[in-house]
Protein backbone atom coordinates (compact mmCIF):
# COMPACT_ATOMS: atom_id res chain seq x y z
CA UNK A 1 0.00 0.00 0.00
CA UNK A 2 1.29 3.60 -0.72
CA UNK A 3 2.38 5.86 1.88
CA UNK A 4 1.98 9.26 0.07
CA UNK A 5 -0.65 11.27 1.24
CA UNK A 6 -1.23 14.67 -0.99
CA UNK A 7 -2.28 17.78 0.53
CA UNK A 8 -4.25 19.84 -1.55
CA UNK A 9 -4.86 23.51 -0.57
CA UNK A 10 -6.90 26.11 -2.47
CA UNK A 11 -7.51 29.61 -3.38
CA UNK A 12 -6.26 32.35 -0.39
CA UNK A 13 -4.48 29.73 1.90
CA UNK A 14 -1.21 31.22 0.96
CA UNK A 15 -2.05 33.89 2.82
CA UNK A 16 -2.35 31.94 6.14
CA UNK A 17 -1.00 33.95 8.64
CA UNK A 18 -2.01 37.84 8.19
CA UNK A 19 -5.11 36.40 6.58
CA UNK A 20 -8.51 37.27 8.92
CA UNK A 21 -6.36 35.61 12.04
CA UNK A 22 -9.41 35.80 14.09
CA UNK A 23 -10.66 33.47 11.58
CA UNK A 24 -8.32 31.10 10.34
CA UNK A 25 -5.10 31.37 13.21
CA UNK A 26 -1.95 32.90 13.00
CA UNK A 27 0.02 30.23 11.48
CA UNK A 28 1.23 30.21 7.84
CA UNK A 29 1.02 27.80 5.31
CA UNK A 30 4.59 26.98 5.30
CA UNK A 31 4.46 26.56 9.34
CA UNK A 32 1.50 23.95 8.51
CA UNK A 33 3.52 22.20 5.94
CA UNK A 34 6.58 21.77 7.98
CA UNK A 35 4.47 20.41 11.24
CA UNK A 36 3.27 17.75 8.99
CA UNK A 37 5.74 17.03 7.15
CA UNK A 38 7.59 15.77 10.31
CA UNK A 39 4.30 13.93 11.65
CA UNK A 40 4.12 12.24 8.37
CA UNK A 41 7.51 10.75 9.17
CA UNK A 42 6.81 9.68 12.33
CA UNK A 43 3.63 7.95 11.16
CA UNK A 44 5.70 6.49 8.43
CA UNK A 45 4.06 8.30 5.43
CA UNK A 46 5.35 11.08 3.36
CA UNK A 47 3.27 14.05 2.03
CA UNK A 48 2.95 15.91 -1.02
CA UNK A 49 2.00 19.73 -0.23
CA UNK A 50 0.81 22.07 -2.78
CA UNK A 51 -1.47 25.08 -2.93
CA UNK A 52 -3.11 26.96 -5.98
CA UNK A 53 -5.33 29.85 -6.67
CA UNK A 54 -7.02 27.67 -9.49
CA UNK A 55 -9.73 25.34 -9.20
CA UNK A 56 -8.47 23.59 -12.42
CA UNK A 57 -5.33 23.01 -10.92
CA UNK A 58 -7.23 21.05 -7.59
CA UNK A 59 -8.92 18.95 -10.35
CA UNK A 60 -5.30 18.10 -11.48
CA UNK A 61 -3.65 17.16 -8.43
CA UNK A 62 -6.84 15.02 -7.49
CA UNK A 63 -6.30 12.94 -10.57
CA UNK A 64 -2.74 13.34 -10.35
CA UNK A 65 -2.98 11.93 -6.67
CA UNK A 66 -5.03 9.05 -8.31
CA UNK A 67 -2.61 8.20 -11.18
CA UNK A 68 0.07 8.01 -8.16
CA UNK A 69 -1.76 5.77 -6.42
CA UNK A 70 -1.58 7.94 -3.64
CA UNK A 71 -2.78 6.58 -0.09
CA UNK A 72 -5.20 9.72 0.72
CA UNK A 73 -5.59 13.13 -0.37
CA UNK A 74 -6.44 16.00 2.55
CA UNK A 75 -8.00 18.50 0.48
CA UNK A 76 -8.70 22.24 1.91
CA UNK A 77 -10.48 23.46 -0.79
CA UNK A 78 -11.00 26.84 0.78
CA UNK A 79 -14.06 29.18 -1.35
CA UNK A 80 -14.19 26.22 -3.57
CA UNK A 81 -15.66 23.56 -1.16
CA UNK A 82 -19.09 25.74 -1.05
CA UNK A 83 -19.10 26.26 -5.25
CA UNK A 84 -16.98 23.71 -7.07
CA UNK A 85 -19.03 20.94 -8.69
CA UNK A 86 -16.00 20.19 -10.98
CA UNK A 87 -14.13 19.20 -7.69
CA UNK A 88 -16.82 17.43 -6.28
CA UNK A 89 -16.91 15.15 -9.74
CA UNK A 90 -12.84 14.77 -9.36
CA UNK A 91 -13.32 13.22 -5.93
CA UNK A 92 -16.11 10.80 -7.03
CA UNK A 93 -14.24 10.22 -10.28
CA UNK A 94 -11.05 9.18 -8.19
CA UNK A 95 -10.46 5.70 -5.84
CA UNK A 96 -8.28 7.87 -3.60
CA UNK A 97 -10.01 8.24 -0.39
CA UNK A 98 -10.27 12.23 0.09
CA UNK A 99 -10.29 13.89 3.83
CA UNK A 100 -12.12 17.50 3.86
CA UNK A 101 -9.97 19.70 6.05
CA UNK A 102 -10.95 22.99 7.31
CA UNK A 103 -9.29 25.53 9.77
CA UNK A 104 -12.61 26.98 10.45
CA UNK A 105 -16.01 25.45 11.25
CA UNK A 106 -18.14 26.29 7.87
CA UNK A 107 -21.20 24.91 9.77
CA UNK A 108 -20.75 28.44 12.38
CA UNK A 109 -20.08 30.82 9.59
CA UNK A 110 -22.43 32.71 6.76
CA UNK A 111 -24.76 30.05 5.38
CA UNK A 112 -23.51 30.08 2.45
CA UNK A 113 -20.77 28.22 3.76
CA UNK A 114 -22.65 25.54 5.07
CA UNK A 115 -23.17 23.08 1.73
CA UNK A 116 -19.90 21.60 1.05
CA UNK A 117 -19.48 20.15 -2.42
CA UNK A 118 -16.18 18.49 -1.75
CA UNK A 119 -17.82 16.48 1.67
CA UNK A 120 -20.62 14.91 -0.76
CA UNK A 121 -17.48 12.81 -1.91
CA UNK A 122 -15.20 13.10 1.02
CA UNK A 123 -14.74 10.06 3.06
CA UNK A 124 -13.97 12.08 6.24
CA UNK A 125 -13.78 15.95 7.51
CA UNK A 126 -12.11 17.75 9.93
CA UNK A 127 -13.13 21.30 10.88
CA UNK A 128 -12.52 23.64 13.00
CA UNK A 129 -9.09 22.95 14.72
CA UNK A 130 -7.32 25.51 13.51
CA UNK A 131 -4.22 24.34 12.06
CA UNK A 132 -4.72 21.16 13.79
CA UNK A 133 -6.69 20.01 11.67
CA UNK A 134 -3.97 19.41 9.24
CA UNK A 135 -2.82 16.68 11.88
CA UNK A 136 -6.05 14.89 12.74
CA UNK A 137 -6.65 14.83 9.07
CA UNK A 138 -3.20 13.06 8.50
CA UNK A 139 -3.77 10.38 11.19
CA UNK A 140 -7.08 9.88 9.87
CA UNK A 141 -4.93 9.24 6.52
CA UNK A 142 -2.71 6.71 8.44
CA UNK A 143 -5.47 4.84 9.90
CA UNK A 144 -6.96 3.80 6.58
Amino acid sequence: MSTLVYVLNGPNLNLLGTREPEIYGSDTLAEIEAALHEQAEGLGLAIDFRQTNHEGQLVDWLHEANSAGAKAVLLNAAAYTHTSVALLDACRAIAVPVIEVHLSDPSKREEFRHISYVGMAAADCVQGLGARSYSVALEKAAAL
